[in-house]
């Protein structure tokens, strides 16, 4: 089939790499416009982008889907099918029709759990035992089309949110690829999402990523792996922001964000329990682990993190 791919961030390289590689024909991609990036904040492509121009492919970057240009120039490529990963932006109903398969979005979660820009990071956060990814095709309603096909995997207790993107990026390649033989080949079937069980997973903010120590030990080690890599949990230590990379919940009880500091660990009192910290990244400074941080810091009795 001749496919035009939707898709921006760098976990949805992969797909576009495995559609490429397939029985069928990529004619262009679609992804979102240049943005500024890094200390210059210089105009850069998105990876997406990135990797079509490597691969020597159209490149179409509307500043929105409805734009007259853009409907008329995926009118004339004529695809037979738009398969998405993370594109970033609504598609009015007119673009979704201009495919004869319409549009097939790879999303990553047990759908209609977690529609919205953040499946994973809010899996990992609510201590789902397992999540996955699913093709549906795409309407106009939030990720509410009906299913194609779907894959799951569990979260374990130390996955983080980059663990399991990196891994559905893989996997979830393959699944949309045999979705499209599917469709190619007539043998497709999508069933319409349940109306129990749906709910919604906005975008991670940075307010979102900061911890409450309040909350207990366990909750707070969810929100750390599910805010990694990006955009990172984080407390305030001496009014500077402190960033947490990795904890783990361990049995004890000290005040609720006061430091718990011995020769070789750092923890820290928290609503139920103490979060004892690993990895962490001090105002002005790399990465490294707590205890090493700990070692160069004069504290003072009772000193904590808010």
């Amino acid at each position: 089939m001749r496919l035009v791919f939707a898709g921006t961030p760098e976990v949805a390289v992969m797909s576009l790499n495995a559609l490429v590689e397939s029985a069928h024909e990529v004619v262009a991609v679609v992804t979102r416009p240049d943005a500024p990036s890094g200390r210059g904040r210089s105009l850069r492509p998105s990876p997406v982008a990135a990797r079509a121009q490597e691969l020597g492919l159209e490149t179409l970057k509307p500043a929105k889907p409805s734009d007259p240009d853009f409907v008329a120039r995926l009118t004339e490529l004529a695809p037979d099918c738009c398969p998405v990963v993370a594109y970033g932006a609504l598609v009015p109903q007119k673009v979704l029709d201009i495919p004869t398969h319409g549009w097939v979005n790879l999303h990553f979660s047990l759908l209609p759990r977690w529609r919205g820009a953040a499946p994973v990071q809010h899996a990992v956060m609510a201590g789902d035992p397992e999540t996955g990814a699913v093709t549906f095709q795409l309407v106009k309603a939030m990720d509410a089309g009906p299913v194609y096909g779907s894959i799951t995997t569990p979260i374990e207790p130390d996955t983080t949110s980059g663990d399991l993107l990196d891994q559905l990026a893989v996997d979830g390649a393959q699944l949309l690829v045999e979705t499209i033989d599917q469709l190619g080949g007539g043998t497709a079937t999508a069933v319409p999402q349940p109306e129990q069980g749906i709910t919604v997973a906005p975008k991670i903010t940075t307010d979102d990523a900061r911890l409450d120590w309040n909350r207990t030990a366990v909750e707070l080690d969810r929100q750390v792996r599910g805010c990694h890599p990006a955009p990172g949990a984080w407390a305030l230590f001496r009014g500077e922001r402190f960033k947490i990379n990795s904890a783990r919940p361990i049995e004890g009880a000290a005040p609720v964000g006061q430091l718990e500091i011995t020769k070789k660990t750092v923890a820290v009192g928290t609503g139920q329990g103490l979060l004892e910290l690993d990895n962490i990244q001090p105002p002005g400074k790399k990465a490294m682990r707590a205890a090493d941080w700990a070692r160069g810091v004069q504290f003072t009795e009772g000193e904590a993190l808010s």
